[in-house]
């Protein structure tokens, strides 16, 4: 199964200040907490996990739940597309599980809110140094920790070699590079270097590309920080790349579905995707499967790379924290995360888990080199899309002005400037 990517949510500003006000008033009764059996129990919502995982929980809250006799856990399994609108219910009306799966996108705009138990004194300095810094970082807020990192998933670059043999190029792995091998490959073999899609609903992996060539999209102050010669000339070189027939028109219009399907029809010769879809290429396209190679993620000058990251969280709630972070940190620790990582073909957050030789590089290809090519990235990847309330308006704002100048409806300095003037007026 192919996890899906992390969603961006929005929260309603009534259920916002409904929240605030029953976090600050202590009301509501959270769910039962004590089992039949007179043991504690804790409730765990995972999103979209079953049923392909089922046994592996099964047999982790069994393992669990036979290490600490005094506890039991109810297992919960929302879908994604419910999990916004349940969980802010739940913790609206003082019935949140205990531990529960969420992006910190989404849980960092309630943590604004004061709905988790803050962690930076229930979890010790030698637990919390298991994880990799730069993704422990991705749960703060204000220096307060609120989340516990889980897995990861981060794009790799895969790449047709047939077609970059045929246009005599090498992979790139910066965009000044890609502009240079689309030319190449266009003049060559008449087909496309790269598909991305300028589609705000479906990707934001343009809008990193802004953070990867060094734009802070927002100041300090939240108003737009790409209106300067930076933001311009990331404006230019997508304006460029369209205008000089180096992407497909479609990109104005598809989302990365097409991206896969032009990959696997050998039209294009560059797809970013997580290494976790590499099986699916085998068994759409063997023969493209077959030529394709894995890279790093395409990046700027910075060197940064983007990863995804999912957590888990404790409502402040809960009548029973000591057994909630316990438990967040046995389904995080090394080992299973390592069992999970195998199980669902992702990454775990741990050090440990990650120096496991199934992420090893040496004479690997296929998936295991995609895996491998993506694990060696964490050290440096981050969340580059800041959390923050109205990023997927801003997505939106900076897409249709990109998209006015590409199609030379506006110039790029109009379209920059055109884009910070709608977002500071938000």
């Amino acid at each position: 199964m192919r996890l899906r990517p992390v969603a961006r949510f929005g929260l309603f500003a009534l259920l916002g200040l409904m929240i605030s006000w029953l976090v600050a008033c202590g009301s509501g009764q959270p769910s039962a907490t004590t089992s039949a059996d007179g043991r504690q129990e804790v409730e765990f919502w995972t999103m979209q996990l079953q049923p392909d995982f089922t046994d592996y929980f099964d047999g982790l809250i069994a393992s669990y739940e036979a290490q600490n006799p005094e506890v039991t856990v109810r297992w919960v399994d929302v879908p994604w597309a419910d999990m916004q609108s349940k969980i802010l219910t739940a913790v609206t009306a003082g019935t949140a599980p205990d531990v529960v799966n969420l992006n910190p996108d989404f849980a960092a705009q309630l943590a604004s809110r004061n709905a988790w138990l803050p962690l930076d004194d229930k979890i010790s300095e030698a637990d919390r140094s298991v994880y990799l810094p730069n993704i422990w970082q991705a749960n703060t807020l204000n220096g307060q920790s609120f989340g516990i990192p889980w897995y990861l998933t981060t794009n790799v670059t895969l790449h047709n070699q047939a077609l970059l043999d045929e246009a005599g190029v090498e992979p790139p792995t910066t965009y000044a590079e890609l502009a240079e091998v689309a030319r190449q490959v266009r003049a060559a073999t008449g087909k496309y270097a790269f598909f991305t899609t300028f589609v705000p609903e479906d990707s934001a992996d343009v809008l990193q590309s802004f953070v990867q060539m060094g734009v802070n999209l927002v100041d300090d102050q939240g108003q737009a920080g790409f209106d300067n010669p930076q933001g311009r000339a990331v404006f230019q070189y997508w304006t460029d790349l369209y205008q000089q027939e180096l992407l497909p028109r479609e990109v104005l219009t598809q989302g990365h579905r097409r991206a896969i399907e032009l990959f696997q029809a050998g039209e294009v010769a560059l797809l970013s995707t997580g290494a976790e879809f590499f099986p699916t290429i085998e068994a759409n396209a063997p023969d493209i499967a077959a030529v394709t190679g894995s890279g790093p993620q395409i990046t700027g000058d910075t060197g940064k790379t983007n990863v995804a990251v999912m957590n888990l969280v404790i409502p402040a709630a809960t009548e029973v924290p000591e057994a909630a972070v316990d438990f967040a940190l046995y389904v995080t620790n090394d080992a299973n995360q390592l069992a999970f990582a195998q199980a669902a073909n992702v990454l775990p957050s741990t050090t440990g888990a990650l120096e496991n030789s199934y992420f090893a590089a040496e004479g690997t290809q296929g998936v295991e080199q995609a895996r491998s090519v993506s694990a060696a990235q964490m050290d440096q990847a981050q969340v580059l899309i800041p959390a923050m309330d109205g990023i997927k308006e801003l997505q939106a704002i900076v897409y249709d002005n990109l998209q006015a100048a590409m199609l030379g409806q506006k110039t790029v300095d109009q379209a920059v400037s055109d884009a910070a003037a709608a977002w500071n007026a938000q």
